[in-house]
Order: structure tokens, then C-alpha cells, then sequence
């Protein structure tokens, strides 16, 4: 097991941001990653870097040291017994890890031991030290330079180091230069954004009195805009993530700030000064505006007091703010040198994908794609902000459809910028060219002009046939629509691939410790024994274009001959056929759930079976058991499904939960890319 010790060069250098990105970087490579956070300020129940871990890098990291007891360790002169139990703590939450991540501990001017103990806590574990130092000035550099020193005259070897909160000025080849031997693993940007609170954070940091409380939970700062000046100076400031400052007697400026909410513009909060309240007749006006969700605090200081207060927030990510420090571990995983890192480190190989491995290999294959998209909810808000992200990391070239004005519109309220390369095509322009291909294809149900005319309204319609004369190379829809609006057109006009007799679904159930297929769970409500057979040679086949090593388990309430009834033995004739007509897949059927999945019960239950105690696909015998297995998992274990992903179509186009995040649709988006150059199998 290789251990990597994370030191800071200078407080306040973001070491838990980049020792969980770290994490999540090794995670992606597939490897097993242990992590620990020997000391702590904090308590062991409080320590957000433990905590972070576990919730966020499903990494069962061992609870820390509380630095009074370490201190109390260190001036009784029992440094060695103190060591001891660090190794024994790091040890106790590793076992099988292909890599150890060891947070080190922040320098203390109250506690002169640290720098010492922490070359102390390297040696013990035979780790070798990676730096986090500041690429916010020009001493970053220097400070790195003076800590390789320092740590190689303890006979520790650094390894790598990675420059944070990097400035536009940061010359990373500068400081690849100055380093000399000792590789640069990353410069991780400043990004504002990353460092956002919530209003919820700004209300207890002023200890403000809550108003209204809306989305005070979600709601966050961008940008403080303090309304000391005319009410013209302030409207061009009224954009999303904005808190006005201001006194409650600003009517003008209470009117502006209602009629902004009232346009859908998400401000993140109304703060009142001077402990003042919004006079009854602005607030009656206002009513719908000031609880639409907007947050509204009221504070005893000033606007400038109050202002300069809020910029002395804390900028630590509070425990109970895993979104956000969700996007900053991913934010730092994306800007590490993966390749630098695994230089020289025995990768492990394993027949499990991860989550993080399997997220990351999605966003990579998609790239590598680089397929058209099209999506027929253009002027959807989730649609439109997923369709930016994907644009902007290069993961599939989308195309919105929907009127220009109304798309500008939903971006300006969400504070996003459209790129250049995201393409806005208007249904109207453009139907009238799809009509003479569409009555082609549907010629055979005498399909008119006038109808196909009628039909092309519905961009649903409209982005299948687009999709069907190949223009597009996938399609995503499903965030307003039903699953029967999606799927129906995509039937008519882009029928089943060539072998394929049902069109079904799959979900990637990203469990704890590896990514599982669940099939059909979205589409058949009771599929026969021969369309069983064609789901599990659809879903093998999704798993595989995936990296999952498919093993496919046939479910049912009985494992091999131990039962019988109709239901069973539609499951054990669907494994004989699929066995018949695919013998290249390792399947096994019929096979209870748990015989499945747990090694012990497979020995008891199915001895000798290719696939039982390990199975990565699972296929249900209905859509009742499919769809009340995968809800019960994703919602009782807190698992993220993603799909549902449509199997056995001639082109692909999925469809979306209507409660869909913005990352499950990203995440659908290069699914249906990856479909897309992965043609389906015949």
C-alpha cells in the first residue's frame, strides 16, 4: 500500500479540499483509496474532513485524535506511544487500500511541536509527502521550495506538489521550473463560485434575524451588491446569486428587488439594516416576490458594517454543506494530473468499476465521442444549465430546442453565460424540412403532409426525426415530458436495432464500493421468457460498453431448483435461452437476490455458479419488482441512480426522471453519447 502524507506549506492553503480531491482523483483510477485525519481541532463527531469523506468519498475513515489529547501526549513526552496510535488509527481504516491519503495538520504558533510531529507521523508510515502550497501570490513558490528542503533533511521524500487557489498571473511552467525535480500534480484555479455560502451560513455568521425564511438552505452568495447609492446603480447589479444590502427604507430599492424576484431572477437573499422592516404597503405590493423563496434577514448594523462583516465570513466549507464541497473535491479531482500521480504507483486491477471510476470514464468516453445531442426541452432550466456545463467540458455538443428569446432568458435568470458553441435551433425555422421524411417513414400507417406538419409541433417529434435523418446523434428529453412522450416517437420513427425484439431500460446504481446494472425497471411491465433473454443480453451488453464486468443474474423469489410456479419458470426458461442464443455471457438464473450478491449465501445456495455472490447485472422478472427494487435501494441506501438508459433502440435516445437534477441530465447527456458510438449489438 503506497501512503501519501498531505502537508501545508501556509494556513488556510485549502489542504482539506486538496487531500479529498486527492481521493477522488485516485478513486477514478479505480483504485481502493483509505483516508485519515490523525488530529483534530475539532471533535471526532465534528471534523469536516472526516465527515466529508464518508459522505461524500464513501470512505470509511477512522474517527481522530483530538489535538488537546495529542498535546497532552507530546509535553508528557510521550511522543512514542502518541505515534503508536496514529499508526494504529491510519492502519485500522485501511485494510485492502491500494493507497493511504494522510491529511496533515496545519501549523499552530500556540503549538511549536507540529512541524515536528508531522515528519514524525510521515516516517511512521513510510509515507511520502505531498505539498499543498498557495498560488494566490508570488510566495507560494519560495514556501514549496523551503518545505521540499525541510521535509527531505527529515530522509522524506516529496513526491509531488499541487499550487491552490491559483491567480490568472500563476506561471504553472514557472513553477515547474523552480521546483526542480519534484513534479507539479496540478494548479487548482480560484473560483469564486466554489466559495459561495449559503445564506443560511451568512444569517449565522451575523447572527441575523430570520424573516422570511424561503430558500435559505440553498440560496447562495455570489456577490454582496450594498444599495448606498442610487436605485439605477443597483438594477444591473439584481443577478442571481446577489444579497442586497440595504435598509427597509428604501422603498425604491425594495421595489427593485421584488420586481427582479417577480422575473425569476434567483437572488440569494434581502439583508435589512439598521434593524429595519419593509414598510407594509411595499410588502403587500411585493407580496408574492418577497415569498417566492427569497430569503429575507434583518441585522442591527449598518450597511457598511453589515457589508464588511459578510466579507470576513469564513471560508472553510461548513460541515453541513456537502453540495458544496461535493463540487469542490470533483473541481480539484478534474484539475490534478492523474498521470502524474499514478507515475510509478502499482495501479490496482479490479473487475469492480466505482462510482468515482465510473463517473469519471463516462465524462471521458463522452468526450472522446464528442457526439451531437439533441435536446427537445431547450428552454427547460435544468436543460438549458446542463446543456452549458456539458458544452463548456467538452462532453457533447448539444443542440436546444426552443424560441432564442425564451432560452436567453431562462440562462440570464440562472446567471449563466451561453457559450459559443452551444447550438439554438428554432422549431419553427426548421420543421418544415423534416416533413417529406417523416411521411416516408410512415408511409406504411399513411401518414399526410398535414399530419406530419401537425405532429413536427411537438419538439419531442421534432428531435427524433432529426435524430432519425441523422443529423443529431442522440436525443435526451424526459425533464417535463412523460416517458411515454419520449419513448413513443423514438418507436415510430427510429424502431428497434437490427436483433433486438424489445425495446428496455437499465439504470447504473452507484452502490458504495462499485457501479450495478439494473434491468428492466423503467419500460416492460411483464416481459416474456424470450424478451427476458433479449433484456439480458441488452443490459450485459450496456455494463460492457461501460467498463463493467458483466455478470448477469436472472432475479426471482427462488435460486435454481429450489422452487417453482409460473413466474419461476418464466425466469428459468429465459435463462436457458439466453444461455442458448448467448453463449458468450456469463449468466445464471433463476437466482434470489441475495444468493446474487452475498458470497456466503451463494455457497449455501448456488455452489459452483459462475455468477452468484458476485453478479454486477441484474436482471428483474417484471417492472414492478425492477422499478420497487431500484426506488427502494436508491432512496433506503442513498445510492444515485443513473438512467434510465433505453436499450435495443436503432439510435439512442433516454429519457429523464421529471425530478432530475442538473447532473443527472449531464450524466444522461454522455450516456447517450457513449450509445452513440457504441452502435448496439446484433
Amino acid at each position: 500500500m503506497r501512503t501519501y502524507f498531505i502537508a501545508p506549506t501556509r494556513p488556510n492553503v485549502g489542504l482539506t479540499s486538496v487531500s479529498l480531491g486527492l481521493v477522488r482523483a485516485l478513486q477514478r483510477r479505480g483504485l481502493k483509496v483509505a483516508f485519515v485525519k490523525p488530529v483534530t481541532k475539532y471533535t471526532p463527531e465534528t471534523e469536516p474532513s472526516v465527515l466529508f469523506a464518508r459522505s461524500i468519498c464513501n470512505v470509511a475513515s477512522p474517527d481522530p485524535l483530538r489535538m488537546s489529547e495529542v498535546t497532552n501526549f507530546v509535553t508528557a513526552g510521550r511522543t512514542d506511544e502518541l505515534l503508536e496510535n496514529i499508526v494504529s488509527l491510519a492502519m485500522s481504516g485501511s485494510d485492502g487500500a491500494d493507497v493511504l491519503v494522510v491529511e496533515g495538520i496545519h501549523a499552530d504558533p500556540g503549538r511549536a511541536f507540529i512541524p515536528r510531529l508531522s515528519g514524525d507521523i510521515a516516517r511512521s508510515l513510510q509515507a511520502d509527502v505531498v505539498l499543498v502550497a498557495s498560488a494566490a501570490d508570488a510566495e507560494g513558490i519560495a514556501e514549496a521550495n523551503y518545505l521540499i528542503a525541510q521535509v527531505r533533511n527529515a530522509s522524506r521524500r516529496v513526491v509531488g506538489v499541487v499550487f491552490n487557489k491559483a491567480i490568472e498571473a500563476f506561471d504553472e511552467g514557472q513553477a515547474s521550473a523552480q521546483l526542480g525535480d519534484v513534479p507539479v500534480w496540478g494548479v487548482i484555479k480560484a473560483d469564486p463560485r466554489l466559495s459561495a455560502p449559503r445564506m443560511i451560513d451568512v444569517a449565522k455568521h451575523l447572527g441575523a434575524e430570520v424573516m422570511v425564511e424561503g430558500e435559505i438552505a440553498s440560496r447562495r452568495v455570489f456577490e454582496t451588491v450594498l444599495a448606498a447609492r442610487s436605485v439605477s446603480e443597483v438594477i444591473p447589479r439584481l443577478k442571481p446569486g446577489a444579497l442586497v444590502v440595504s435598509a427597509g427604507d428604501r422603498d425604491d430599492v425594495m421595489l427593485a428587488t421584488a420586481l427582479a424576484a417577480s422575473n425569476g431572477i434567483e437572488l440569494a437573499g434581502l439583508l435589512l439594516t439598521h434593524h429595519s422592516y419593509i414598510s407594509p404597503r411595499i410588502e403587500k405590493f411585493g407580496s408574492l416576490a418577497f415569498h417566492s423563496g427569497l430569503p429575507i434577514l434583518r441585522s442591527d448594523g449598518d450597511s457598511y458594517e453589515t457589508a464588511a462583516k459578510i466579507s470576513r465570513l469564513p471560508l472553510a466549507v461548513p460541515s453541513d454543506d456537502p453540495g458544496r464541497m461535493d463540487s469542490v473535491i470533483d473541481a480539484v479531482a478534474e484539475q490534478l494530473d492523474g498521470d502524474a500521480i499514478c507515475a510509478g504507483l502499482d495501479l490496482a486491477v479490479s473487475l469492480r468499476m466505482s462510482p468515482p471510476a465510473f463517473r469519471y470514464q463516462l465524462i471521458k468516453k463522452a468526450r472522446a465521442a464528442n457526439k451531437r445531442i439533441v435536446l427537445p426541452e431547450g428552454d427547460e432550466p435544468r436543460t438549458v444549465k446542463a446543456a452549458v456545463i456539458c458544452t463548456e467540458k467538452g462532453i457533447a455538443r448539444c443542440v436546444l430546442l426552443g424560441k432564442r428569446a425564451s432560452i436567453e432568458a431562462v440562462a440570464e435568470a440562472q446567471g449563466l453565460e451561453l457559450p459559443a458553441g452551444l447550438e439554438i435551433l428554432e422549431p419553427d425555422a426548421i420543421a418544415d424540412r423534416y416533413v417529406a421524411p417523416m411521411v416516408e417513414l410512415r408511409k406504411s400507417k399513411g401518414l399526410t403532409p398535414s399530419q406530419a406538419r401537425a405532429g413536427l409541433e411537438d419538439t419531442v417529434v421534432l428531435g427524433t426525426m432529426m435524430l432519425a435523418v441523422d443529423e443529431v446523434d442522440g436525443l435526451v428529453s424526459g425533464a417535463v415530458h412523460t416517458t411515454a412522450n419520449t419513448v413513443r416517437p423514438a418507436l415510430q420513427l427510429i424502431k428497434t436495432a437490427p436483433g433486438s425484439s424489445i425495446v428496455s431500460s437499465c439504470f447504473f446504481m452507484l452502490m458504495p464500493e462499485q457501479v450495478l446494472v439494473y434491468a428492466d425497471c423503467a419500460i416492460n411491465p411483464d416481459p416474456t421468457a424470450e424478451e427476458l433473454a433479449d433484456i439480458a443480453k441488452q443490459s450485459a451488453d450496456s455494463a460492457a460498453a461501460f467498463g463493467i464486468d458483466a455478470k448477469v443474474a436472472m432475479i426471482s423469489y427462488s435460486t435454481g431448483a429450489s422452487g417453482s410456479g409460473d413466474d419461476v419458470e418464466k425466469v428459468r426458461k429465459a435463462t436457458e435461452l439466453a444461455k442458448a442464443r448467448f453463449p458468450e455471457l456469463v449468466l445464471d438464473g433463476p437466482m434470489q437476490y441475495d444468493a446474487a450478491t452475498v458470497k456466503d449465501v451463494a455457497a449455501q445456495k448456488a455452489p459452483g455458479s459462475p455468477v452468484a455472490g458476485q453478479a454486477t447485472v441484474f436482471v428483474f422478472p417484471d417492472l414492478n419488482t425492477g422499478n420497487t427494487t431500484y426506488k427502494a435501494v436508491q432512496r433506503s441506501a442513498n445510492v444515485v441512480s443513473v438512467g434510465p438508459m433505453l436499450q435495443g433502440l436503432r439510435k439512442p435516445v433516454n429519457d429523464l426522471s421529471r425530478g432530475a437534477l442538473v447532473d443527472d441530465i449531464v450524466f444522461t447527456i454522455a450516456l447517450t453519447a457513449i450509445q452513440a458510438d457504441t452502435p448496439p449489438k446484433s
